[in-house]
């Protein structure tokens, strides 16, 4: 029957950074190249292109903003300030891990760790003494009055109610 002839010759490009990084050369622009100066500057010099062109594209530009080749600034591409700092993640920055000889630590008091909880009262005769001498200032004790005891003639009367 019929052969098709599906004989696919392989696409011989140079690496995605690398085109990239001519593209943002090419246009010789201060503020840099947006991705679609990017794909059409790829798509003007190179003849034959996959079909996953895009996705590849936008691959290929995420991964080399990530490891610092290029910067993103307003949404163009550029290549990174060679005298410009670098920038800084997000987050509190971790504590430099500098040598400990040339700084002295002092020595933690060596002290039982405390319990939990609040620590109890201290008992000092002293201050009972003094509580009990000068109740408050009105004279009468603090707090709620006990009870009277019961005399024998109530006791008797009570006893007289329940069993009538």
């Amino acid at each position: 029957m019929f052969e098709m002839a599906t004989e696919q010759h392989p696409i011989s490009l140079p690496p995605y950074p690398q085109m990239i990084m001519a593209a943002i050369e090419a246009s010789n622009d201060a503020n840099g190249c947006n991705k679609t100066a990017i794909a059409k500057h790829i798509e003007s010099t190179q003849s034959i292109l996959p079909p996953s062109h895009s996705t590849l594209l936008n691959y290929h530009l995420n991964q080399m903003k990530q490891s610092g080749q290029i910067v993103m600034v307003k949404n163009n591409y550029m290549k990174p300030d060679p005298h410009a700092p670098p920038k800084r993640g997000r987050g509190r920055p971790p504590k430099p891990q500098g040598d400990s000889s040339h700084v002295a630590i002092p020595a933690p008091s060596v002290s039982p760790p405390r319990t939990r909880g609040r620590p109890p009262k201290v008992n000092d005769s002293s201050s009972e003494a003094k509580s009990k001498v000068s109740p408050s200032v009105s004279g009468t004790p603090r707090g709620r009055p006990p009870k009277k005891a019961k005399k024998e003639s109530e006791k008797v009367k009570e006893a007289t109610s329940v069993s009538a």
